[in-house]
């Protein structure tokens, strides 16, 4: 259950708090003024604070603003037996979650806290989410390769020029497209992910244009495209040369006119969208053997991003390693493992065939069983 601060100069409203509150399931810690409860406050993580305004020491508002120095993520609840509105909104301006006149009302009480509970819970998990979702587009290296790529997406992230990334699977492609997402004009607007491979043929013009309800025998609903979902944002298309030819055709017109048009429906549609693609192919020799448009591979190439395999930067896995482990020990909620020299130096020089994504398993499989400092026998028996 969570724990609540209770800071009250007034004993016998601390008591009758504590005792319902407890009664309800609640931790219960005391604070006698202001002073005492920001101490307690900078020593324990919080659920919710309730907390009196007219206070010896430190008074309510006074807690109220260095509280949220400490931590804004807990939510605190003003009560007080001499307010008013222009008190109660004062409070609410300097961050209060809430505002209860003495003596409370219990029913009140109670809802107030569920929902101040619920909004510490989501703020946290959202702090959580987006921690991890910055992980996941880290770029970790020093090589010069990386550096030359890192250099190219600071230059072109803030233009909207098209942007071709090859290299072989597992090298991180996606990754330098949410790089540039990130960094670009557009990063408020969302990023949309198509991969072209995964994609029968015969559905990939209504997965991207979208289709009308009964524009074919399966749409028993209207669906928005891809291209519409990006609208304001990035569309991601990974290996676009597996894309169909037919498919290819639509997807330059809509480049031409920024405009697209739904499976089955007559009127056009504008469309605002960034576009970055990906391949493993060698697109020139795709077009060689009729397999892709010339036109559209111009189009498409205003700016070509190769990222090398890891075996071409085999300096940055001692740090991709380290970034693996942190990440990993992190998700499990262990301490991080270390790596000794010769089990470094065995990854370092092994043969990255499904490059960073097979690292990152490997990494994954050696905190898991391996023993509490990585050997170079863990290494031999688990890679």
């Amino acid at each position: 259950m969570a724990d609540i601060l209770i800071i009250d100069d007034e004993k016998a409203i601390r008591k009758t708090l504590s005792e319902i509150l407890g009664f309800e399931g609640y931790k219960i810690d005391e604070a006698s003024d202001g002073e005492e409860g920001l101490k307690k406050f900078g020593q324990k993580n919080y659920d919710v604070v309730l907390c009196d305004i007219k206070m010896p020491k430190v008074d309510g508002m006074e807690f109220l603003e260095k509280a949220r120095e400490i931590n804004a993520d807990v939510p605190v609840i003003m009560i007080s037996g001499h307010g008013n509105i222009d008190t109660a909104v004062e409070a609410v301006k300097k961050g209060a979650f809430d505002y209860i006149s003495k003596p409370p009302d219990l029913n009140r009480l109670l809802i107030t806290l569920r929902n101040a509970t619920d909004r510490k819970k989501l703020s946290v998990e959202t702090k959580v989410l987006k921690r991890k979702a910055n992980k996941a587009i880290e770029m970790v290296g020093e090589s010069r390769a990386i550096q030359k790529i890192k250099d190219t997406i600071d230059k072109v992230a803030p233009t909207e020029a098209r942007i071709m990334i090859t290299g072989e699977n597992g090298v991180g492609k996606e990754l330098v497209a949410r790089w540039i997402h990130e960094k670009s004009s557009r990063n408020a607007g969302p990023m949309v992910e198509v991969n072209c491979a995964a994609i029968p043929g015969e559905l990939i013009e209504s997965e991207l244009f979208g289709h009308e309800k009964g524009s074919f025998t399966s749409a028993i609903k209207q669906r928005i495209g891809k291209f519409e979902q990006a609208s304001g944002g990035t569309l991601f298309l990974d290996e676009i040369g597996d894309m169909s030819l037919e498919a290819q055709a639509k997807v330059l017109r809509a480049l031409q006119e920024a405009k697209i048009t739904r499976v089955g429906a007559e009127k056009d549609i504008n469309v605002d969208v960034r576009i970055i693609v990906a391949t493993n192919k060698d697109l020139l020799k795709e077009v060689e053997a009729k397999k892709f448009r010339l036109d559209l591979y111009h189009r498409l190439g205003v700016i070509i991003i190769h990222v090398p395999s890891l075996n071409e930067r085999r300096e940055d896995v001692p740090m991709l390693v380290e970034h693996f482990t942190k990440l990993i020990a992190s998700d499990y909620g262990q301490p991080q493992k270390e790596l000794d020299k010769a089990a470094m130096d065995l990854l370092q020089n092994y043969d990255w065939t499904g490059n960073i994504r097979e690292l990152r398993n490997v990494v994954e499989r050696l905190i898991i069983l391996g023993g509490k400092t990585i050997t170079a026998d863990d290494v031999k028996s688990f890679v």
